[in-house]
C-alpha cells in the first residue's frame, strides 16, 4: 500500500518536537520544558503526538494485514527491552568507555537501581493494550466508548485513592502503584515515574483516538468530508477535556483524562490541517517533505538522536560533557542563554534531516 504523506508528516512533526524538547543543555524557555506538574506546554504535546500517530498508523497497517496477538506482544516486548537497555546506557558508557565506575558501582546504579519504565516502555505497553482492544472490539463505536471508559476508570482511581486531593504531587494512585511496581528503587523521580504503569490506561485512550482518526482517513468520503468529521471529533474531545478539567487536572506526568482529551484534540486539528494542506495547497508537499522523511522512520530517529545526545553529554573533556561545552562556547551568549539554547536545540534537531532525506529518497524503512 502506498504511504500516506499526511500521516508521515504528522508523525515526523511529533518526532522532531520530541528531539527538540529532549535537547536543551541546561536552560530553556519554560514553554519548551515539560510542565512541572499541572498545566500544558509545547513540550507536553510531543509524546502524545507520537502516541496519537501510532494509533493512526495502526489503522493503516491493519488495512494491509491484521497482526496476530503473538506478533503484537513480540513487538511490544522488543520495544520494552530496548527501553530498559537505553536506561542502562549512561552507566554502560561510563563503565566501559571511560572507566568511571567500578564493577560494584555498575551493579549498584545500572542493575540494582535501574529505571524499569520510560518512553519506549510506555509505547510498548500502550501499543499492546491498544492493539488488543482494537482486535477484540473491531467496531469503531465500541472502540470510542472503550477509550472513554479507560479515561473514566483512570479518573475514578485517582478520586477513590485520595478523595480529598486526588492529584497531589507525592500522594496519588499513580505514585502508589509506582512504589509497588516497579518499586521505589526503579523509578525516574523520588515521588513518581512519568511513564509509570497507571498512566498507560489513559495513554491507551490517546492511542485509540488516533486509531479512529486513521480509520476516518481511510474512508472513501471526499477529503472535505473527512476533514469535517475529523474536526468535529476534535471539537468533541476538546469540549470533553475542558469539562473534565473541572474535576481533574491537566498533567502529563500522570497522563490524566483531561490531558489525554485535550492533547488528542490538538493532534486531530493538526491532522486535519496537514490533510488539507496536501490536498489543497500545491506547494505543501515540498514544504512538508522533511517531516515526511523523518516520519517514515520515526522510532529510528528518536532512538538515534537520544543515543547520540546521551553520548555527547557523557563524553567529557576537562570534567564537562562536550555537548554542554559547545553550548557554553558558541550559543550561550546569543542574545540570552534561553535564546541561545533554543538555537542550539533547533540546529541539533535539523541536523537529522539530511540522513532522513537520504533514507526517504531511497525508500529505506527501518522497522523497530
Amino acid at each position: 500500500m502506498k504511504r500516506i504523506d499526511s500521516l508521515d508528516a504528522l508523525r515526523g512533526l511529533a518526532i522532531l518536537i520530541m528531539i527538540f524538547v529532549d535537547a536543551p543543555p541546561n536552560i530553556a524557555y519554560p514553554f519548551f520544558v515539560h510542565a512541572q506538574w499541572e498545566g500544558l506546554t509545547f513540550a507536553d504535546l510531543a509524546f502524545p503526538g507520537f502516541v496519537f500517530t501510532m494509533g493512526a498508523s495502526a489503522a493503516i497497517s491493519m488495512l494491509k494485514r491484521k497482526p496476530s496477538r503473538q506478533k503484537i506482544l513480540k513487538r511490544s516486548a522488543i520495544l520494552f527491552g530496548l527501553g530498559i537497555l537505553f536506561n542502562t546506557l549512561p552507566f554502560i558508557f561510563a563503565y566501559f568507555l571511560w572507566n568511571n565506575f567500578t564493577g560494584a558501582d555498575f551493579y549498584e546504579n545500572a542493575i540494582a537501581r535501574i529505571r524499569i519504565f520510560g518512553i519506549l516502555q510506555r509505547l510498548a505497553l500502550t501499543y499492546a493494550l491498544g492493539m488488543l482492544i482494537v482486535l477484540t472490539l473491531r467496531s469503531e463505536m465500541k472502540i470510542f466508548y472503550t477509550a472513554f471508559l479507560l479515561l473514566i476508570l483512570s479518573s475514578i482511581g485517582f478520586h477513590i485513592y485520595a478523595p480529598d486531593n486526588p492529584f497531589a504531587d507525592g500522594n496519588n494512585i499513580s505514585q502508589a502503584i509506582d512504589f509497588i511496581l516497579p518499586g521505589v528503587n526503579h523509578i525516574c523521580e523520588p515521588t513518581h515515574d512519568p511513564e509509570g504503569i497507571y498512566g498507560t490506561f489513559a495513554c491507551t485512550a490517546s492511542f485509540l483516538f488516533g486509531y479512529l482518526a486513521g480509520k476516518i482517513l481511510l474512508d472513501r468520503a471526499t477529503t472535505r468530508d473527512k476533514i469535517f468529521i475529523i474536526c468535529a471529533a476534535g471539537v468533541i474531545l476538546l469540549i470533553a477535556g475542558g469539562v473534565w478539567n473541572c474535576f481533574d487536572i491537566i498533567a502529563k506526568r500522570i497522563w490524566t483524562a483531561p490531558f489525554a482529551l485535550i492533547t488528542s484534540a490538538i493532534e486531530i486539528f493538526l491532522f486535519a490541517a496537514v490533510i488539507y494542506s496536501f490536498d489543497k495547497i500545491p506547494s505543501a508537499k515540498k514544504f512538508l517533505q522533511p517531516f515526511c522523511a523523518i516520519g517514515m522512520n520515526p522510532l529510528f530517529f528518536f532512538l538515534m538522536s537520544n543515543f547520540m545526545l546521551l553520548f555527547f553529554k557523557i563524553w567529557q573533556i576537562d570534567g564537562a560533557g562536550i555537548y554542554f561545552r559547545i553550548y557554553d562556547a558558541v550559543f550561550k551568549n546569543i542574545i540570552s542563554p534561553e535564546f541561545g539554547s533554543t538555537i542550539f536545540c533547533l540546529i541539533w534537531t535539523l541536523s537529522w534531516l539530511p540522513l532522513a532525506e537520504i533514507l526517504y529518497r531511497r525508500g529505506i524503512v527501518i522497522k523497530i
